[in-house]
């Protein structure tokens, strides 16, 4: 029987974290970024996530298949208890519990960090992504209505978030 696992990421983890988050890129449901990342750009970002900005993997069969992490908000203090949330699965392993896992593992992780509250940017079109969220006690806080472009077209976002 597989188990899975989820773990504060490591070096090592980093090829198959940024492998995962092209997959996103291409998949255009999770992220405005429509150019897919080198692993010297994935290699800076991890390093910029330390101490309280944890990058969770989620371990099955000693692959990774999913990754998490805690981003900043904002740079203002004002802001210090809030963190920006970011959720990767493999294309393979998606709608198997490891978005659930994840989010469980990252609730605690920023609680232990002093965060008080998480919010994320989601596409109104991923219904998968937000009845993970809503299911993991996410409420829509509303539409930021043609915030970005992706394919020479004006796309919407929706902010939701939890307190914790």
């Amino acid at each position: 029987m597989s188990t899975l696992t989820v773990r504060l990421a490591t070096s090592g983890d980093i090829e198959a974290i940024l492998q995962i988050y092209n997959q996103g890129i291409e998949d255009r449901i999770a992220t405005l970024e429509t150019e897919v990342k080198d692993l010297a750009y994935m290699e800076k970002w991890f390093q910029e996530h330390h101490t309280r900005y944890a990058v969770l993997a989620a371990v099955l069969n000693a692959e990774v298949v999913g990754w998490a992490s805690l981003n900043p908000y904002s740079h203002r203090c004002a802001y210090s208890g809030v963190a920006d949330l970011s959720v990767y699965i493999d294309r393979k392993s998606r709608g198997q519990g490891i978005g659930t896992s994840l989010l469980l593992a990252l609730d605690s992780t920023a609680k232990k960090n002093r965060f008080h509250k998480i919010v994320l940017y989601t596409f109104p079109f991923n219904q998968n992504g937000q009845g993970l969220y809503r299911k993991m006690g996410y409420r829509e806080v509303g539409v930021l209505e043609k915030q970005g472009v992706m394919d020479n077209k004006y796309i919407d976002v929706m902010v939701m978030e939890k307190m914790l």
